[in-house]
């Protein structure tokens, strides 16, 4: 499955973005779904992940009542909604696809998939 992340740019703190992530290729409702996001000199660590269905989430502690993650299978697209945004935000971030049912969701090591990355800029 081929991925594309968008909807990355330049805000302010307190600011609200909405990342998207397009997937083509195989049966993306069969696939969880990650977001994951690295620093300048930080390891890339997962943010927030949803089931193939909708049904069932999971967000870091950092983002936890600030993010929605959502997904539209009919369009094959997975959203990263982000509000109150933070100078620490500040990261690429990554939409990343997980074929394994029983895969740890919270590990990047699991996902099959990466898409390219988008830049999310919080300004203070």
């Amino acid at each position: 499955v081929q991925l594309q992340a968008s909807g990355g740019g330049l805000v302010q703190t307190g600011d609200s973005l909405r990342l998207s992530c397009a997937a083509s290729g195989r049966t993306f409702s069969r696939f969880a779904m990650g977001w994951f996001r690295q620093a300048p000199g930080k390891e890339r660590e997962v943010v927030a992940s949803i089931s193939w269905s909708g049904g069932s989430t999971f967000y870091a502690d950092s983002v936890k009542g600030r993010f929605t993650v959502s997904r539209d299978n009919a369009e094959n697209t997975v959203y990263l909604q982000m509000s109150s945004l933070r100078p620490e935000d500040t990261a690429v971030y990554y939409c990343a696809a997980l074929g394994d049912p029983d895969g740890d969701y919270r590990l990047r090591a699991s996902y099959d998939y990466w898409g390219q990355g988008t830049q999310v800029t919080v300004s203070s």
